[in-house]
């Protein structure tokens, strides 16, 4: 449903709003490792990529609704912001507030539900239907999915190939649109990085369909899916070759590893692919490359994490 061509087109659009985030190295890790500081992109997170894809084919002033954890909810904020929509977002009660803040400084009105019990797809179409708006969905979109590739395209124009690239997944939006261009590209294996409690992707590729879990209770707050989307299910279970899983344990000594050696302050679920390379879970053969998706944690909850 998205190809090569999407995730360059997506890229033009972004090119001059998003940041070329950098790729950096880390002698530890080795010379054959290179990451992608994605918590260094507008909003601390790759989704700004996919929501300002998504909101600029829209009519400016539109009416969007979204529902989200944090990442994308801020970025659906600010991308609004800069394209003139207003943005109405559905956000977990227990969302860190850092990021329930962010989301409202950027200028988007903010509706809270119970993760555990409500239904935020029905919930947010409620909304949509009561305002007269569009839909920004966190990941299953191929305008969404085909931007969050450009972080890939950008990582692989940079570095250079690489053999093995390694990817969060929570939804799907971000490894959909990263294996649609680095198999273009030459990468020889994708691999997508779970939390431990939340393995429906890993699940779902052993069964060869669709399998949803209850919703994971995990320190990756933003990985907390129930079962990859239909469109990043079509994608991601022809070109990902294997799903890992990391413990909340190995996510925080992977937050501490970046802190102390990158100087980089990553999220939890942005640290998930940087655990799987430093555990051994992804081998460490020929080149890696890591997309760091984000850097969205309070000051307080970071020090309680890695204290």
């Amino acid at each position: 449903m998205i190809g090569p061509e999407d995730i360059r087109a997506a890229a033009r659009v972004l090119d001059g709003v998003a940041h070329r985030t950098p790729v950096i190295t880390s002698r530890t890790l080795g010379d054959g490792v290179v990451l992608k500081p994605e918590n260094l992109q507008r909003g601390g997170a790759f989704k700004f990529r996919g929501a300002y894809n998504k909101i600029s084919s829209l009519p400016r002033g539109a009416r969007v609704v979204a529902f989200s954890s944090g990442n994308h909810a801020q970025a659906v904020a600010l991308a609004s912001s800069l394209l003139g929509a207003q943005a109405t977002i559905l956000m977990p009660e227990d969302a860190p507030e850092s990021k329930v803040a962010a989301t409202r400084g950027y200028g988007a009105e903010v509706i809270t539900y119970d993760r555990y019990t409500g239904d935020r797809e029905a919930i947010a179409a409620r909304l949509a239907e009561e305002l007269s708006a569009e839909i920004v969905p966190p990941y299953d979109d191929p305008l969404i999915a085909a931007g969050q590739g450009t972080a890939a395209l950008e990582l692989l124009e940079d570095a250079g190939a690489v053999d093995t690239l390694v990817v969060p997944v929570g939804g799907g939006g971000l490894i959909a649109g990263c294996a649609t261009i680095a198999k273009e590209l030459g990468v020889r294996r994708v691999v997508g990085v779970e939390p431990e409690a939340g393995d429906d992707w890993q699940q779902s590729l052993a069964a060869g369909e669709i399998v949803s879990i209850d919703v994971p209770r995990t320190i990756a707050d933003g990985l907390q899916t129930h079962a990859p989307g239909v469109v990043t299910w079509e994608v991601g279970s022809r070109l990902v070759d294997e799903i890992v899983t990391v413990t909340d344990e190995q996510i925080v000594d992977a937050m501490r590893f970046a802190f102390e050696r990158l100087k980089l302050v990553i999220e939890p679920s942005g640290a998930v692919g940087l655990a799987a390379v430093r555990e051994g879970i992804v081998p460490r053969e020929g080149r890696i490359g890591i997309v760091i998706s984000g850097g969205n944690v309070g000051a307080a909850r970071f020090a309680e994490l890695i204290a």
